[in-house]
């Protein structure tokens, strides 16, 4: 059975129209704008490295969703300098004890969906899926129906994994 649950408050940010259309987003990305506003607390910036920055998910598919991603605005990985492919690999990397230490998670699903087609809500800015697992995490609601519930504040996820990141020279 193929059961879907809409979620039309993401249309804006997936289609990088910000809530106050007034605003012009930089490279029409809503990363690009959030990363230019310097205001890392309220779009959940955990880090920022050289050439890439670590958030929170706002749409999470688990809790302690986090996304890597390159400072410069592009979609594809042939288009990224290898000095950025190496630092988006070295920072994932870098984020997996703090996943398992912060939220006790078990395992990792880590990914890019390149394009609309692979399955980017926003294929013009790359970035790399660090989802936290335990074992069984899944239960009765998304196995039966289709639904999955996600028990967790953004912000208390955000507070707790920044002082986490905060360690990191």
């Amino acid at each position: 059975m193929n059961k879907k649950m809409y979620a039309p408050w993401r249309h804006n940010y997936i289609n990088g129209t910000p809530n106050n259309p007034s605003i012009a987003l930089k490279n029409n990305c809503i990363f690009c704008h959030e990363f230019e506003q310097n205001k890392d607390d309220e779009y959940f910036i955990l880090k920022r490295f050289p050439q890439t920055i670590v958030m929170l998910n706002f749409y999470p598919y688990n809790a302690g969703h986090i996304m890597v991603l390159p400072i410069e605005h592009q979609g594809e990985l042939s288009e990224l300098t290898p000095s950025v492919r190496t630092e988006l690999m070295e920072v994932t990397n870098q984020c997996l004890p703090i996943l398992k230490k912060a939220l006790d998670a078990q395992g990792f699903n880590i990914g890019i969906n390149l394009g609309q087609a692979g399955g980017g809500g926003i294929p013009k800015h790359l970035h790399i899926h660090i989802l936290p697992r335990w074992q069984g995490d899944t239960n009765f609601l998304e196995t039966l129906g289709g639904v999955k519930v996600i028990s967790a504040d953004l912000n208390k996820i955000y507070t707790n994994l920044k002082k986490h990141f905060a360690a990191i020279p």
